[in-house]
C-alpha cells in the first residue's frame, strides 16, 4: 500500500502500488502517466505472447516504438488470466494494491468474479480504474471499442478534414491517448479523495468521453441553435486567421490569429497596417465573414519569403507561430530537448529519445526510464518477493501454464510455461474491441478475456 507520507523532492506518487491489466494503448497509457509520477506499476500480460502491441509497428531491433514508449519502467508478470489459479494470483496482487487498472470490455471481469464489488470487499482502499469504448452504464456498454470508433462516435471524424474530403480519422491513438490521460486525472483524484474517506472509488472512462468533452461545442451548437457545425480544414470555426501556409523555400508554418490583439499584430507584421481599419478585417466577426479574402491574404504574404525568415519577423511582433515539425526537427530542437524529451535507455532501442511527462510539478525529480520488460521479465520477483508464493507453488504454476518467466535468471524470456488454453478464446464477444482472434489474457485485444480498448 502507499506510503503514508512523501518524503521532499520525491515523486508525488512514491509508494503507490499500480496493477495493470491494460493492454495496447488508453489503459497503458493511463499507467505509464502513473508510473512517470512515482507510482510501481506492475503490468500483467499473458505469459506466452505478451500484449498485443508488442506486435505493433514501427519497431526496432525486435521492440515495438508504440509499446516501449507506453510501457518502459513498468514491471511485467506472465499470468494467464483465463485460468482460475491466474485470476487467483491476480487477485492476491490486487489484495495488495493501491490502483488496478483495466480495459476489459464491461461485465468480463465481473464473470470472473474480479468486478470492482467483489474487490473492494477485500481491499475497501482499492481505487479500480476502468476504460472501455462506452462505459460501464448505458445502452452500449457492451458494444467493442478502439479508439477509431471512439473518433467517430464522439463526432471528431465527422469535423476532421476539408469541406470537399470525406470525415477524418487520425493516424494515431488520439481519443486513446486522451482516454488514458483522463484515466491517470481520474485515478489521482480517487487517490485524494480516499485520503479524505478512507475508502476507494471505481473510475469509469469510456473512450469516446474525454474527446466528446473537447468537440463539446459542436452539440451545444446545434441543441441551441441547431446548427450543424462542419469540416473547414485548418481554419477555425472561431477565430480567424488560423491555419498552416507554405513559405517560399517549401517549408510549412502554422499562424494563429485567435484573438483580436494577435491579429493587429499580424497586419503589422505583414507591413499591412491597413488591415487593421479595413471594415472586413477589423474584428473578429468580421474576419470570419470574410475568412477565405483573408486567407488568400496570409498565404500570399507567407508564400513570399522563406520560413525562417517568415517565423523571425512573426517572432518580433509577437505573433503566435511555429514551425511545422517532423520527428528530426523535433529530436534536435533545443528546447524540446532540455525540457520535454527523455532518454530510453538500457533498452534494445539503442540510444533513443521520446517525450516524457506531460507536466511538470515543483520539487520533483525527472522519472528515470531504465529498459522496456520482455514478457514476464518481473514475475518471480513479483510473485516470490513480494507476494510471497513459495518456490514449489511457481514451480508448479509454470508447469501448468499458469504463469511464464519463474525469475530474473531466465533473462525475461516468455518461454518456459506451457501454451496457454486456447478453448473458449475464438470468436467470442470481445473486451472492448474487435472480436473473433484467439484471445490471450491481458494481451492482444480481441477475444471476450482479453482488453479490447485502447488501440486505434
Amino acid at each position: 500500500m502507499a506510503t503514508d507520507t512523501v518524503p521532499s523532492g520525491a515523486q508525488p506518487l512514491t509508494g503507490v502500488r499500480v496493477i495493470e491489466l491494460g493492454s495496447m494503448y488508453a489503459a497503458p497509457t493511463a499507467g505509464r502517466m502513473l508510473r512517470d509520477f512515482g507510482a510501481d506499476v506492475v503490468k500483467v500480460e499473458d505469459p506466452t505472447a505478451g500484449d498485443f502491441a508488442r506486435q505493433w509497428q514501427p519497431s526496432h531491433n525486435g521492440t515495438a516504438i508504440g509499446f516501449a514508449r507506453l510501457n518502459s519502467g513498468k514491471r511485467s508478470v506472465g499470468i494467464d488470466l483465463r485460468t482460475p489459479r491466474g485470476r487467483d494470483v491476480v487477485t492476491r496482487l490486487i489484495d495488495e494494491a493501491d490502483v488496478l487498472i483495466e480495459n476489459f470490455r464491461p461485465g468480463r471481469l465481473e464473470d470472473w468474479g474480479m468486478g470492482y464489488a467483489a474487490l473492494s470487499a477485500r481491499n475497501p482502499r482499492l481505487v479500480m480504474t476502468r476504460v472501455s469504448g462506452f462505459g460501464q452504464t448505458g445502452p452500449y456498454r457492451t458494444r467493442p471499442g478502439f479508439g477509431t470508433v471512439a473518433e467517430t462516435a464522439s463526432g471528431y471524424a465527422f469535423l476532421n478534414g476539408w469541406p470537399d474530403t470525406p470525415p477524418t480519422a487520425p493516424p494515431f491513438g488520439f481519443a486513446d491517448s486522451i482516454a488514458g490521460i483522463s484515466a491517470a486525472f481520474g485515478t489521482a483524484m480517487a487517490l485524494y479523495r480516499r485520503e479524505l474517506s478512507g475508502h476507494g472509488s471505481e473510475v469509469d472512462v469510456a473512450l469516446y468521453e474525454p474527446l466528446m468533452f473537447i468537440l463539446g461545442d459542436a452539440v451545444l451548437n446545434y441543441t441551441s441553435s441547431g446548427t450543424i457545425m462542419q469540416r473547414h480544414g485548418n481554419s477555425s470555426g472561431a477565430a480567424s486567421p488560423r491555419g498552416i501556409y507554405q513559405a517560399s523555400d517549401g517549408g510549412w508554418l502554422s499562424i494563429a490569429g485567435s484573438n483580436q490583439a494577435i491579429a493587429m499584430r499580424l497586419f503589422d507584421a505583414m507591413g499591412m497596417p491597413e488591415l487593421k481599419t479595413d471594415e472586413r478585417y477589423a474584428t473578429n466577426t468580421a474576419r470570419m465573414a470574410n475568412n477565405e479574402a483573408l486567407q488568400e491574404i496570409v498565404r500570399g504574404w507567407v508564400g513570399s519569403r522563406p520560413r525562417d525568415e517568415i517565423l523571425a519577423v512573426l517572432d518580433e511582433y509577437e505573433v503566435v507561430s511555429a514551425a511545422v515539425n517532423d520527428a528530426s526537427d523535433i529530436a534536435r530542437d533545443p528546447h524540446f530537448l532540455q525540457r520535454t524529451l527523455v532518454d530510453l535507455a538500457g533498452s534494445a532501442l539503442g540510444p533513443a529519445l521520446m517525450p516524457g511527462p506531460v507536466l511538470h510539478v515543483s520539487d520533483c525529480p525527472r522519472p528515470v526510464y531504465d529498459g522496456v520488460p520482455t514478457v514476464g521479465e518481473h514475475t518471480g520477483d513479483v510473485l516470490a518477493g513480494e507476494l510471497g508464493l513459495p518456490a514449489a507453488e511457481l514451480t508448479a504454476l509454470a508447469a501448468d501454464g499458469v504463469i511464464g518467466v519463474i525469475g530474473p535468471t531466465n533473462n525475461g524470456a516468455p518461454g518456459n510455461a506451457a501454451a496457454p488454453a486456447t478453448a473458449d478464446t475464438a470468436g467470442n464477444p470481445g473486451t472492448a474491441g474487435s472480436a473473433g482472434t484467439a484471445g490471450t489474457a491481458a494481451a492482444s485485444g480481441t477475444s471476450d478475456t482479453v482488453p479490447e480498448t485502447g488501440a486505434a
